[in-house]
């Protein structure tokens, strides 16, 4: 058990906590929430000892390891896989004593203590670690110094993983993964033995993975059993009683106070306005949950271009003439919201390029509309910009023909304000650098917009603002994301970049999510598993969900038949010069006719399935 006691902490004379406290139940899964600056890291120092309290306690059992992701693995000639079995630092000390104690009993107590922490398996589950977090065999043997400092990350965390702490804290963890990593790491902190908090933005994560939301807000802690989804409902309940009984407790307030300003000069009355001025002395404030500020993104909006605005046939592309991808014979539309689906270094990013036209093909034939527009984020991008110059230096330069005024309402479209605006890139929060990035992005009014992993950095309201502009948004979107919660409701198709080849996937998100966590990837040390098949109430919930979500896509699917309908019935598309036009939109009319057929197929089996699993 955690228990967190009445803890007072501030920054440079900013309290961040005041008489804060929670209790986390042994073996539990927490997420810790809270706006960007709350002081959600500041708390996993503290609970490791890092900072000093001013004021409470925080108690663990005695001998009980803490443990969290290093900033980064250092880049050495180590093995990954060493690398890892180095993080379980009893079982590297026995071994190494193992090499050279002589004296019997000695070698008896490490030998009974290697299998009491079943060492001998180590090897495997580090491995197996390794390769849920994106490493082949191959690559784990390689050193450490051939990995750019975001796998490093990852070897991070798997080092922690493999350590297996009492207490776990994770910051952000999947902020360097891939959304097939991201996955594996859901699914493994699911079944993890110990405690577990979590400081993350990603909602899927955080519905799937813990049983309950520590809250960070107005310097105290409040826990909420459940996942993230019943948290917000639960909090927004809390914030509409508590808003209302403010304002009951304000009309009773103005009435009183009334009564004391007409009365209190008056003989016959001064007795009842007296105690009226009591009753008002004695009323505690009620103040309603101040509410999260909006957070927005306004996507600047495109001329509409006739179909396709990309088409590809037999297409090849790669680096230093050797080919990632191959036979590439794919279009793209206006109304397209595509995700990329499969492992990292399959070629997503590469598709990604090659779309942007970053990167030239090898063989085939690209065509893109003569007046094409395209955005393109990656989250390097992020990391490139200026960091001597603000915002307003960064927008200027692309537009410095622009007044001001109108740059400046450029940025607030995205959520940076006049402060943010006039403040250096290095002094700006992961978040405001996103929305930057975001902002010269899309400053032309693309009509494709590629974004790879774009919520990196943002909290889990920016992250709402974002679906709410792409959803709004006129022109296309290919995105690489590793939050599901993202692609669920912006993509309506999915293409699967695996073995230099790309497809249409012919299921939906959660069929992906499923095929990924049905592969037999070991849990953590002294898991037990049980194979039968239990449908349980999370499970059923799960298929209901599924359900709903292809009767959205089928309903979606009929829109965008209607609008394409509407198209083709204009008398005017069928003249001889727009023949090329009509061909695309009768095209794109098979293609929404065959997809409502495989949606219908999806809704059957997920009907099938919750019928089978209620009984």
């Amino acid at each position: 058990m955690l228990r967190i006691d009445d803890i007072t902490y501030s920054v440079e004379g900013r309290p961040l906590f005041e008489g804060a406290s929670a209790t986390i139940p042994a073996g539990h899964k927490v997420g810790l929430v809270g706006r960007n600056g709350a002081g959600k890291t500041t708390l996993f120092r503290l609970i490791r000892g890092e900072l000093a309290l001013e004021g409470g306690e925080i108690a663990m059992p005695l001998r009980a390891r803490i443990g969290g992701v290093a900033q980064e693995v250092p880049s050495s000639s180590t093995s990954l896989l060493e690398t890892v079995l180095q993080a379980d630092t009893e079982r590297a000390s026995l071994m190494a004593e193992a090499e050279t104690a002589t004296d019997p009993a000695r070698i008896a107590d490490i030998q009974t203590r290697l299998a009491d922490i079943d060492a001998w398996s180590a090897e495997g589950r580090a491995s197996a670690i390794l390769r849920g977090l994106g490493f082949d065999a191959e690559a784990q043997l390689r050193p450490c110094s051939d990995f750019s400092g975001g796998w490093r990350m990852r070897v991070a965390l798997a080092g922690v993983l493999f350590a297996q702490p009492d207490l776990l804290l994770l910051d952000e963890p999947t902020n360097y993964l891939d959304l097939e990593g991201a996955l594996w790491l859901e699914s493994y902190l699911a079944r993890y033995p110990h405690t577990v908090i979590i400081i993350s933005h990603d909602r899927g994560l955080l519905n799937r993975a813990v049983q309950g939301i520590l809250h960070l807000d107005a310097r105290k802690l409040t826990y909420w059993q459940g996942g993230y989804d019943q948290f917000a409902r639960q909090r927004a309940e809390r914030i509409a009683v508590q808003t209302a009984e403010a304002r009951k407790q304000d009309a009773r307030r103005a009435h009183l106070q009334s009564f004391v300003d007409r009365f209190r000069a008056k003989a016959s009355k001064a007795v009842q306005a007296q105690s009226r001025l009591k009753m008002l002395e004695k009323m505690t404030p009620i103040t309603p949950p101040e509410e999260a500020r909006k957070q927005v993104f306004t996507f600047p909006e495109p001329e509409e271009l006739s179909p396709p605005i990309i088409s590809m046939e037999g297409v090849a592309v790669g680096y230093d003439g050797r080919a990632v991808l191959k036979g590439l014979s794919l279009r793209i539309d206006q109304d397209d919201r595509i995700a990329l689906l499969g492992r990292n270094g399959e070629g997503k990013s590469t598709l990604s390029k090659l779309l942007a036209g970053k990167l030239p093909t090898m063989a085939g034939q690209i065509t893109r509309s003569s007046k094409l527009r395209i955005g393109y984020f990656a989250q390097h991008q992020v990391d490139e910009l200026h960091l001597d110059e603000t915002p307003l230096n960064h927008i200027q330069r692309q537009r410095p023909d622009e007044h001001q005024s109108k740059l400046r309402a450029r940025l607030a479209g995205f959520g940076l304000l006049a402060d943010q605006a006039d403040t250096v890139v290095a002094k700006l929060s992961g978040g405001q650098k996103a929305r930057l990035s975001l902002v010269l992005a899309t400053l032309d009014a693309p009509h494709l917009l590629i974004l790879d992993e774009p919520t990196n950095h943002l909290d889990i309201e920016s992250r709402e603002a974002l679906v709410e502009a792409l959803t709004a948004y006129s022109g296309a979107v290919v995105l690489v994301s590793h939050d599901m919660h993202l692609l669920g409701l912006v993509a309506d198709r999915l293409w699967l970049v695996k073995g230099g080849q790309v497809a249409p996937y012919g299921k939906d998100l959660e069929a992906y999510r499923a095929e990924l966590l049905d592969r037999e990837v070991p849990g953590p040390k002294g898991e037990k598993r049980d194979s039968r098949p239990r449908p349980s109430r999370d499970s059923i919930l799960a298929l209901r969900a599924e359900v709903r979500k292809c009767e959205d896509r089928m309903a979606k699917l009929e829109q965008m038949r209607a609008k394409v309908s509407e198209k083709l019935a204009d008398p005017g598309l069928y003249d001889d010069a727009r023949i090329h036009e009509l061909e695309g939109w009768n095209r794109k009319f098979a293609e929404i006719e065959e997809a409502t057929g495989r949606a219908e197929a999806l809704w059957l089996e997920a009907q099938e399935r919750l019928e089978a699993a209620e009984g």
